[in-house]
Order: C-alpha cells, then structure tokens, then sequence
C-alpha cells in the first residue's frame, strides 16, 4: 500500500514538473531595464528602466533615454503595445532637438516576468543608425498587486 502511494505521488510529481510553466500575464506594472548598444555619438552602451504598464488589454511603457554619462533626457521614450497570449509587442518613438528614433521591441512571457528584445532606429542630422536593446520586465508577487474593487468589497 506504502509503495502504490508513494509510485502514485511520483507520477504525479513527474507529470508535473513535465509540463512547461504558462505565464499569467496579469494587468500590473512591470519594470526592469533594457540595455542598448553604443550609438555613433554615445561612448558607451546604456542600460535604462523600462516600465510597462498593462490594464484591461490596454499596454503603454516609458523607457528612460540617456545619452550622456549622467543626464537623464528631459523626455522619455513612450509608447503603446499589444499582449497576445504570452507573447508583448511594444512600439514607441523619441525625439528631442535634432535627434529622434523608433523603437520596436518585443518579447515572451514566463511566470511573471518577458524578455524583450528589439530596435531602435535614429535619426541624428540626417544620419540614420540602428541598434540593438535587450532586457527584462517583471512583475511585483500576485499578493502585492492592487485587488479590484469588486473582490474586495464582496470579503
């Protein structure tokens, strides 16, 4: 009898770990960073927060732009998405004085968390150049997330 129960809590030990874990993409703000390749003007490559917000199917993100060693640019890169399944597509643009770009970036969802990769294509004086960004959003644990008003009032 011991050994049946335990063979049982195996397989089904077995059947669960053999299952890929699906992401529960649920409307929260998502933050993390994205790091993007030098520029022709930059010295370096530049790591930046980004953050997604996802509400009632509607997604929108700021992505911090620093093109000096210290100075945040007074605007941020802002933009929209679209969440399908699993999957995030992100497009936003940039633009101060001379300088402009597109981007475009997109990613998968595993448990809480997407990877996002993507490009962003300037426009300096009349000069293009495109790179390339990679990075990570997460969200906060299910227990810290803001209840609905609904639920909360049926308790």
């Amino acid at each position: 009898m011991v050994r049946v129960r335990h063979a049982v809590l195996a397989a089904a030990m077995m059947a669960a770990m053999g299952k890929p874990v699906a992401a529960e993409v649920l409307d929260a703000t998502y933050r993390g960073t994205m790091v993007c390749d030098k520029l022709p003007f930059t010295s370096q490559q530049t790591r930046e927060a980004i953050e997604v917000t996802i509400s009632g199917g509607a997604v929108r993100y700021n992505h911090v732009v620093r093109l000096r060693n210290a100075a945040v640019e007074a605007t941020a890169e802002q933009g929209t998405g679209v969440i399908d399944g699993q999957k995030i597509n992100l497009q936003g643009t940039w633009k101060t004085g001379s300088r402009q770009y597109e981007a475009k970036y997109s990613g998968s969802f595993v448990r809480r968390s997407a990877t996002l990769k993507g490009t962003q294509t300037w426009t300096d004086d009349g000069k293009t150049a495109i790179r390339a960004c990679a990075g990570a959003i997460k969200r906060p644990f299910k227990p810290f997330l803001p209840r609905d008003k609904k639920s909360a009032a049926a308790r």
